[in-house]
């Protein structure tokens, strides 16, 4: 099967490439193709927001994923805003508004989460979920990785996300988790896709007309 990934990162690229890679899918990456902005409230609605386009678009099954940091101390922030928190321009510009957010917060417990949609052209969509809990420190550690990954250590670690190696990382991560369910979903073949609505019988739903008697 061919899917188009609906992304232009390359670093995600090849993420989902290599979570992919036992499948016997070809994956092909958007080019030339400008996505939708994410406007939706929801992962899922951004992730099926740029799958669902490009499938209409390639007629081709499109992959997409949105992703974000929950903190609990903030109710939730940044979310579906963590690539543009405080409408700063760089990873480490966010970390710092983040930080600078949580000072003095006793409570560092938070949360990635990732979702993957997998568009299909006749507009069936499947959605897998996956994340990954852990504490945000009070100061960055960690050269690698990207995002908040400096902040945030996965809970039975000690190391931040930017410490690990990119297999340790990819081996726990959110998005790791929601492409492994994935791939799980099509180690046999594709799941069955959902029944379209069966059409009703409007004169056998309608109750009886009452007899007048005169």
């Amino acid at each position: 099967m061919k899917v188009m990934l609906a992304t232009g990162n390359a670093g995600k690229v090849r993420e989902i490439q290599e979570a992919l890679s036992g499948l016997n899918w070809t994956l092909s990456s958007v080019s030339g193709l400008p996505l939708p902005e994410e406007t939706g409230r929801t992962y899922e609605d951004n992730a099926a927001l740029k799958a669902c386009f490009v499938a209409h678009m390639t007629a081709m099954p499109a992959l997409a994923d949105d992703s974000g940091l929950e903190v609990e101390a903030l109710g939730g922030e940044p979310g579906v805003y963590s690539a543009r928190y405080g409408n700063w321009n760089s990873d480490v510009e966010r970390n710092v508004y983040l930080l600078d957010k949580l000072r003095g917060q006793a409570n560092r417990r938070a949360k990635f989460v990732s979702v993957v949609i997998l568009a299909h052209p006749d507009g069936h969509v499947e959605t897998y979920r996956g994340e990954l809990h852990g504490t945000l420190l009070e100061g960055p550690r960690g050269d690698g990785g990207f995002g908040y990954d400096p902040l945030f250590v996965p809970d039975g670690h000690t190391r931040t996300l930017a410490e690990m190696t990119v297999p340790e990382k990819r081996a726990i991560s959110h998005r790791g988790q929601a492409l492994a369910a994935l791939a799980h979903a099509y180690r046999e073949g594709p799941p069955p896709a959902p029944s379209p609505p069966q059409a009703t019988n409007k004169a056998q739903k309608q109750p009886p007309t009452p007899s007048r008697k005169g």
